[in-house]
């Protein structure tokens, strides 16, 4: 099955990808691995939730945002090279905006974590979940990822 029928299969549908907010591409092809730069779970139809996890925004809510930057980041990867010539996420690093005693980064993560095991199953991937003071327009979630393009 491939990562558009697993999609289709969770009742998920890719968002259009959105344009970049800055001086840079979205993702980067260099030999069999594409860089996907920092996403938020913006879209055309609403921005992404701000505040600062623990606070205003409960860790449930930004594990959900976690999931709607994940999309983001498989939109960009569509948009780059196609979503099914993807075979694994390498590596994710996810940066939730929070205070500096707040402890639950990995389960803010997870939601992102979690979505993409079910578009690449049996491919666990690494990561890293990190603390940051601010994010682009506020978003309570950040994401960027390593994706391996072909099968190995």
């Amino acid at each position: 099955m491939t990562p558009t029928e697993r999609l289709a299969e969770l009742g998920l549908v890719l968002p259009i990808s959105p344009d970049p907010l800055g001086s840079y591409v979205p993702a980067t092809r260099v030999g069999e691995l594409l860089f996907v730069a920092g996403h938020t779970a913006r879209g055309p139809e609403r921005p992404a939730t701000a505040g600062v996890v623990g606070v205003d925004v409960p860790v449930e809510v930004a594990a959900e945002e976690a999931a709607r930057a994940a999309l983001n980041l498989l939109a960009a990867a569509e948009k780059t090279v196609g979503l099914d010539s993807v075979g694994a996420v390498v590596s994710l690093r996810g940066y939730v905006r929070s205070r500096d005693d707040f402890t639950a980064h990995p389960r803010v993560v997870d939601g992102a974590s979690e979505l993409l095991g079910k578009v690449f199953p049996g491919q666990p991937h690494s990561r890293a979940a990190i603390g940051v003071s601010s994010l682009p327009g506020g978003a309570c979630v950040e994401l960027e990822a390593v994706l391996r393009v072909g099968k190995s």
